[in-house]
């Protein structure tokens, strides 16, 4: 696996003090992305949380994806979650080091009280004092929240630095991209009233990686709550290693609803899939987003590969790069009408800058927004190693076309039959008969798409010319 280490530099740790007017909660930031342009330590809040404990309890939550693993949970993960600020809310997120749970923090509007939110994306240091004194914060305390350096402190940096290396695998990166693709494909499939809610995850297994070795699990709505199914009957949603759920048990007692997001499910044999669970608290929301199995991180999914490999996309991903401005809910309309593209082609766009860490998804607004991952997201397309062997297939001259079926000669001799029925690419390889498309395209089928689109550049090239003559 192939990793690099990425220093985050703080100018001091972060820290819960002690104030005449309460606590205060000061969030130091790294280097990172704002409106004008990259920030040593951009400061995206200064004001009051309205649900101290609330709020504490789910950063709490997101450290503790940060920090976990949990497939191989004997490795060491340590990995300081993003910051945004999107003029309206604040978004804490982080990605588990086993590459298979995605965790974000919503705190809304109402959450926020005494100070305007700033604009930008960062790391965020939470260390484990403070995440122990995080714990004993009360229900009745005031607590003031700084996201970045005091405004004195901006102008007089001359304390020691405090700088982390942390390890960046390419795996971890490609997951958080695939993470932001495959939930753009989810509703809502249920919502339980915070009673419900508790006691459905309070029952759940804490312990062990049991969804690999049973298989599947799936729950279905029933009445106010969910039951457990064995099949993937119409509208259940998989539950694959219940145990990755935990971190929701920080904020359990201040839930005031659960909602479950998954894809369409149509009956009968299906393979596990990816869901996002979401707990809604008072002026806030924590979701966790699962993959498929506990074994199976989400950077192995294949849902950017497309988008990875399309010309045009990454055109039109350029252009609509330029018109975001930290939304917190991007409108697909006014991007269309202020780029001049269809919507059809902006929804294109905002995948594939979604890929590259650009923008992520809220299933709870079904809406894209606009953060900067403070991290090198273009590893995520370079050492993708299905996109780098398909390409390699079109270098070498491997693809053959022939109408709807196409043909790539691969390393070994083998000719392997790629097929096209309604818009979906099937090949005679060993990896789509494993997969059957389930983790995106094999590199076959991907190879034969770029030839197509290169194919279908050159006759548009062509006719222009004729018609110019």
């Amino acid at each position: 696996m192939t990793r690099s280490l990425q220093a985050v530099a703080y100018r001091r740790p972060s820290v819960l003090e002690s104030a005449a007017g309460g606590p205060r909660l000061g969030l130091e930031t790294s280097r990172g992305a704002t409106p004008t342009g990259v920030a040593d330590h951009p400061r995206f809040f200064a004001g009051f949380l309205t649900s101290p404990q609330v709020a504490a309890a789910g950063l709490l939550a997101v450290a503790d994806v940060a920090a976990a693993r949990y497939y191989q949970p004997q490795l060491r993960a340590s990995l300081d979650p993003v910051v945004t600020g999107n003029g309206d809310r604040l978004r804490f997120e982080s990605f588990s080091g086993c590459g298979g749970v995605y965790a974000r923090l919503d705190i809304l509007g109402p959450g926020l009280d005494g100070g305007e939110v700033g604009h930008g994306t960062t790391n965020v240091d939470v260390n484990n004092p403070l995440r122990e004194a995080l714990a004993r914060i009360g229900a009745d305390d005031p607590l003031h929240l700084r996201v970045g350096p005091e405004e004195l402190a901006v102008t007089t940096l001359d304390g020691p630095v405090v700088e982390k290396k942390v390890p960046l695998p390419d795996r971890w990166l490609r997951g958080f991209a695939e993470a932001q693709v495959i939930a753009a494909g989810f509703d809502l499939r249920a919502e339980l009233p915070a009673a419900e809610a508790v006691r459905f995850l309070r029952s759940l297994p804490r312990g062990g990686p049991r969804g690999a070795a049973s298989g599947p699990r799936w729950v279905v709505p029933a009445g106010r709550g969910l039951r457990p199914t064995t099949r993937a009957v119409p509208g259940a949603v998989c539950l694959p290693g219940p145990e990755r759920l935990a971190a929701l048990q920080r904020v359990l007692r201040h839930a005031t609803a659960l909602r479950v997001y998954g894809p369409a499910v149509t009956g009968g044999p299906a393979g596990a899939t990816a869901g996002a669970w979401e707990v809604v608290l008072p002026g806030m929301r924590l979701t966790l987003t699962l993959s498929p199995d506990a074994s199976r991180g989400f950077s192995g999914e294949g849902g950017v590969l497309d988008a990875l490999a399309t010309d045009a996309a990454a055109e039109d991903a350029e252009l609509v790069e330029v018109l975001l401005a930290w939304e917190p809910r991007i409108d697909v309309g006014d991007l269309a009408a202020a780029s001049g593209l269809t919507p059809e082609r902006v929804k294109a766009a905002l995948v594939r800058l979604g890929t590259s860490g650009r923008v992520g998804y809220d299933t709870a607004e079904a809406a894209y927004f606009h953060r900067e991952l403070p991290y090198d997201a273009e590893r995520v397309e370079r050492h993708n190693p299905r996109l780098r062997a398909a390409r390699a297939l079109v270098a070498a001259g491997a693809v053959a076309l022939d109408g709807a079926l196409g043909t790539v000669t691969a390393e070994d001799g083998h000719a392997h039959r790629v097929r096209e029925e309604a818009g979906v690419l099937s090949c005679s390889c060993p990896w789509w008969a494993k997969y059957r498309g389930g983790r995106g395209p094999c590199k076959h089928a991907l190879a034969v798409r770029m030839v197509r689109r290169g194919a279908a550049v050159e006759r548009a090239v062509a006719a222009a010319d004729g018609g110019v003559r």
